[in-house]
């Protein structure tokens, strides 16, 4: 889509963004409702590809950057839960450069799509907007105790399990179909986090009870649930409500999802009387007052260089995409957790690695079938068209 030149409308100014078409669940030879092509032709050009890595080099490391200062953090004598929620999303202000820069690259772009815009009901999106804010936030907190009571590398491979139930929610809220390799990967996946959530000695953090081990296993397993319901209800609000996806609308979402989400980490800062140990948490600091500050400033911006590959990745092929390089991340964080903070990796860990990674190759083949047809049903039409 994005290569089309041409627009038989000459029309409105609200057409001059490039449009992300969404498939119709309704219609049996469209594709998935999370597939999202963004071109027609079956051979994509060098520009899409560059622009794909480019959006998988910002997800991938800003994911592994975020996790290791966010365990650091808490390595350094850092201890606040909301501080660290906090700062996930309070880097949002760096969003507004990459939507200044793609509404700049589209501005000339023609429209694929000669209808016009459907009209949003303000105080429909506004609460839609609220509600995935404090959703987003509770996420984040979760993943908060999650990181501060397991090690780094039990933690993301825990958190690889969002793609599993990424296809549950997208079974029951996306009308994707559970096909054999998506149930492999499902069952690999679980199993994956299972091995973890019952191997004691696998935690590597001394200090932490097995209680606080347990209580971190599940509230990490409960954020990579909440976190793939997210993009199941983003999904939908696209669909249902907003009816197009284009890449400001999509950023826009993540903006002032991630502004409700920041003002709800804030109050629970205030209201918690954590903002009252921040002080002496940075005077105590192991690495001192400087190294406190920009660990929690490169932490906020390597969130969002994170969200820049995310949006990017649903922009230029799809937000199921997306999701599974995001979990295609997760297996790399343990080897720099046992390089920086020398975590334990036992037979379990690398079992479980194994694993995940099969999850991911599993999902990934299906994606690249599912592709596949797509690229035929298009050649399709177009022939006898």
């Amino acid at each position: 889509m994005a290569g089309d030149s041409g627009n038989s409308d000459g029309g409105s100014n609200r057409d001059e963004e490039v449009q992300i078409q969404i498939a119709d669940s309704s219609k049996a030879a469209t594709l998935s409702t999370h597939e999202v092509p963004i071109q027609n032709s079956p051979v994509k050009s060098w520009q899409w590809w560059l622009m794909v890595g480019v959006n998988m080099f910002f997800l991938i490391a800003g994911q592994t950057t975020s996790t290791l200062l966010g365990r650091f953090y808490y390595n350094q004598g850092g201890n606040s839960k909301w501080m660290s929620t906090f700062v996930q999303t309070a880097g949002f202000p760096v969003l507004f450069i990459a939507l200044f820069l793609f509404r700049s690259k589209t501005s000339s772009t023609q429209t694929v799509t000669s209808s016009p815009a459907p009209t949003i009901s303000i105080p429909k999106i506004t609460l839609i907007y609220v509600v995935l804010g404090l959703i987003i936030a509770a996420d984040d907190l979760m993943y908060s105790y999650g990181l501060l009571y397991l090690p780094v590398s039990t933690y993301s491979l825990i958190c690889a399990s969002q793609l599993a139930f990424n296809a549950v929610f997208s079974y029951f809220l996306n009308a994707q179909k559970f096909t054999p390799l998506i149930f492999n990967s499902v069952v690999l996946l679980t199993f994956s986090a299972s091995l973890l959530g019952v191997d004691e000695d696998s935690q590597g953090i001394t200090s932490i009870s097995h209680g606080k081990y347990i209580l971190g296993f599940l509230l990490t397993l409960g954020a990579s649930a909440t976190y793939s319901l997210i993009l199941s209800l983003m999904q939908v609000t696209f669909e249902k409500v907003i009816k197009r996806e284009t890449f400001s609308v999509v950023l826009n979402m993540q903006i002032y999802t991630a502004l409700v989400a920041t003002l709800a980490s804030l109050v629970g800062l205030v209201a918690s009387g954590e903002w009252m140990t921040l002080q002496g948490e940075m005077h105590a600091f192991q690495s001192g007052k400087l190294s406190y500050v920009m660990t929690l400033l490169w932490t906020a911006i390597s969130w969002q260089v994170a969200s820049v590959g995310v949006v990017g990745l649903i922009f230029v092929v799809s937000s199921l995409f997306s999701n599974v390089i995001s979990t295609l991340a997760l297996p790399i964080i343990p080897v720099f957790a046992v390089i920086f903070f020398h975590d334990k990796m036992d037979g379990v860990k690398i079992i479980a690695m194994l694993m995940a990674i099969w999850g991911f190759m599993s999902y990934g083949h299906q994606l690249y079938v599912d592709g596949k047809k797509g690229r035929k049903t298009t050649v399709s039409v177009e022939e006898t068209s």
